[in-house]
């Protein structure tokens, strides 16, 4: 137990660490516009689908352990990660070179729309620190604590992910 206890602290700073900075770079990022480089106008479809993939690799890796491939499981999930990420880093590059759309919708449709995109948002913040203490419980093996928050990550993380692609339908007519 002390060792498990150990990758817990060693992981501990972080997290804290990766879910105040990630967020706070985005931000500072999104305000960035970069002089005299081409507008990278094809990643929204490409980001889209990736949280497309996303979605679909969640439910599989949820699929998986209930089967109790818990390798598959871990190997599925690392995937997740490695999608969540390369997501980032094409949003990042497409808000530093392009200028945000505007949804031109309007009534009722800009309400859900509005709606969608807030909470998309919100709980894309809050997805780091969940999907980075989950994996550390994983990590550590404290696999009682790690279903325990699983059972919380895992429906954040669909929902941002299946409402990242959402947002990007209802937004793609006014590209």
């Amino acid at each position: 137990m002390e060792a498990t206890n150990d990758i817990e602290k060693k992981y501990r700073k972080w997290i804290i660490i990766l879910s105040i900075a990630i967020p706070l770079v985005v931000a500072v990022l999104f305000g960035v516009k970069l002089e005299g480089v081409k507008p990278l106008k094809f990643l929204p479809p490409i980001y889209a689908t990736i949280n497309g993939i996303t979605a679909v690799v969640l439910i599989a890796a949820v699929v998986a352990v209930k089967n109790k491939k818990i390798k598959l499981h871990e190997t599925l999930m690392k995937i997740c990660i490695g999608l969540s990420v390369a997501f980032l880093g094409m949003y990042v590059a497409y808000h530093m070179t392009s200028e945000s759309t505007k949804f031109g919708g309007e009534g009722i449709i800009k309400g859900v729309y509005l709606f969608i995109l807030i909470t998309h948002i919100v709980l894309s913040i809050a997805i780091i620190p969940l999907v980075l203490i989950t994996y550390v419980k994983a990590l550590a093996k404290r696999f009682d604590k790690h279903k325990k928050i699983a059972k919380l990550t895992f429906p954040v993380w669909l929902y941002v992910a299946i409402t990242g692609v959402i947002v990007y339908l209802m937004i793609s007519p006014y590209y």
